[in-house]
């Protein structure tokens, strides 16, 4: 079996006409006999080329509104026979048929076809691929002697490949193979998904029976959380909105998994907000956050929440970074790892890339678009654990969480309601047990990952300092007993809105009333492990 092989017949039949007429054109050009079946027949005939009709060489006319046109053994016989076995070169001679050396084939769009809001289930069903999937899983097969293409961005590939050794390699072949098998599979999958979904009852058309997401490889990372983890990120092959993989790495070294942690973390409190919105991710715990009029006000009340712990952070802003934004961030002693926002002005990238201690080492992400606020990831939550996948829906906050039952005597005013708003929304991005205070919409204090509710109070109240003092306090889950409201209350938090649900509400409510606060129940918690 020789390494390089040449190309001297081509079948081509694609639903997407990207670069068809190029890849043709270079094809004929080089002698490529060119077979082709429908509208991709017709294309390469407008354009000029020579091609022979599939139904012609076959001696078989497309049947049943085009349902059956490549189906046919003089099509399948010359992609699959073996070069190097002289029966199935006998065959092929015996039948009359040639062997083809290279299929161009894409998908029916499925997975446009099922995205159009008023799809019927027939139009859905009318679009799954029988003909070319068999003609692709058939040549990606026989490899050793056929390429295939299913993508326009493999066609330039080809090309080259064409140009630099007269024909394609075993290697090339063999990626090109494994490509095919990648995307029928993904296809099968999604047909089977839109099946269950469509078709499905009860629990099955929320939860399928079984699950195969479909990642593709974007980046192998020099490790994972520690130096001895192996690690890569993958992307999904369609990705809903903005977000970290489809932002365009403006400047810095490579990005870390716990860069991407932290940045996913930061971005999605970010988009929470309608308002300018800045917040500094430490360790994929907020330690600061600050909504105001503008983004560099924003940023600045976010870094001054915790100035201590924002050193060497991550920070995510909601609107485009202008140059007063970038002279705050370049502040002497304030050290960034990372920025992700939905642009840099010109100005802005300038300061931020020459900053002598960071012109080697920021990363700067630009999402391209702007962020759409309080949107919610779609699909589900993966999280893996040992034999096997747990999945759940994303959590989402409350749109109004302050119009929760108020359990206390004394309402919250205007103005505490904006805090607790704002609290809110931070406390479920903290890790559990999470406790967040918060004066108007800058957060003050942290409590995180600790075994005890009462030791994050006690922790966000010394971050606070005086100024918890005024502060309201929110909690990602119930109170079990009246401690920690009393250290808040001590502290000077006059305000606090948390799930309820536990037996003791009524002593929290209790210790609120003696000590005059406010307190919301929204009767939904926001675990985050």
């Amino acid at each position: 079996m020789e390494d390089v092989l040449p190309i001297r017949r081509a079948l081509l039949s694609v639903s997407d006409k990207r670069g068809l007429l190029e890849l043709a054109g270079a094809l004929a050009a080089r002698g490529v006999h060119l077979l082709a079946s429908g509208g991709t027949k017709t294309a390469l005939e407008n354009a000029g080329l020579a091609v022979t009709e599939v139904s012609s060489y076959t001696g078989q006319p497309e049947i049943l509104g085009g349902r059956v046109k490549t189906l046919h053994p003089k099509l399948h016989g010359g992609i699959l026979a073996r070069r190097d076995l002289a029966e199935d070169l006998a065959a092929l001679e015996a039948q009359g048929i040639e062997p083809i050396d290279l299929v161009v084939v894409n998908l029916y769009p499925f997975e446009a076809t099922i995205a159009k809001p008023n799809v019927t289930f027939e139009d859905a069903v009318e679009n799954i691929d029988i003909g070319g999937p068999s003609l692709i899983r058939g040549a990606a097969k026989n490899h050793p002697f056929v390429a295939v293409l299913t993508d326009p961005d493999q066609y330039q590939t080809l090309l080259d490949q064409l140009a630099s050794n007269g024909g394609t390699t075993l290697a090339f072949r063999r990626d090109l193979a494994r490509a095919v098998f990648e995307q029928t599979a993904r296809y099968d999958r999604m047909i089977a998904d839109y099946l269950t979904k469509t078709l499905a009852t009860d629990t099955d058309a929320e939860f399928p029976p079984t699950i195969s997401p479909t990642f593709v490889r974007r980046n192998v990372l020099r490790y994972g959380e520690n130096p001895h983890q192996r690690a890569a990120v993958y992307a999904e092959p369609k990705p809903v909105g903005p977000n970290l993989l489809t932002a365009k790495i403006r400047h810095g070294k490579e990005l870390s998994y716990n860069n991407l942690l932290d940045l996913d973390s930061a971005l999605r409190i970010a988009r929470m907000f309608a308002e300018p919105a800045g917040v500094v991710l430490k360790h994929n715990n907020p330690c600061g956050a600050a909504t105001a009029s503008t983004i560099s006000e924003a940023f600045e009340l976010a870094y001054e929440g915790d100035p201590v712990s924002a050193f060497g952070g991550i920070v995510g802003l909601n609107r485009i970074v202008d140059r007063a934004t970038a002279e705050r961030l370049c502040v002497p002693g304030r050290f960034i790892e990372a920025i992700v926002a939905p642009g840099f002005d010109d100005e802005a990238f300038a300061l931020l890339t020459t900053k002598p201690s960071w012109k080697n080492s920021v990363r700067l992400l630009d999402l391209g678009e702007p962020l759409s606020p309080n949107s919610s990831p779609v699909g589900f939550d993966f999280r893996r654990i040992e034999g096997g996948l747990l999945l759940q829906d994303w959590d989402q906050v409350e749109p109004e969480p302050s119009k929760g039952k108020i359990a206390t005597r004394r309402e919250p005013t205007t103005q505490e309601r904006v805090g607790l708003d704002f609290a809110w929304r931070i406390c479920q991005s903290v890790k559990s047990n999470a406790i967040v205070l918060a004066r108007g919409t800058q957060l003050v204090g942290v409590g995180a990952g600790q075994m005890s509710r009462l030791d994050s109070v006690k922790i966000a109240v010394e971050k606070a300092g005086d100024r918890a003092k005024g502060a309201v306090l929110a909690s990602d889950a119930f109170f079990p007993f009246r401690d920690g409201p009393d250290v808040a209350a001590k502290a000077g938090v006059t305000a606090i809105i948390q799930p309820g649900g536990s037996k003791r509400d009524d002593e929290t409510i209790t210790a609120c009333d003696e000590q005059n606060l406010a307190m919301i129940l929204t009767g939904r918690r926001h675990f985050r492990h």
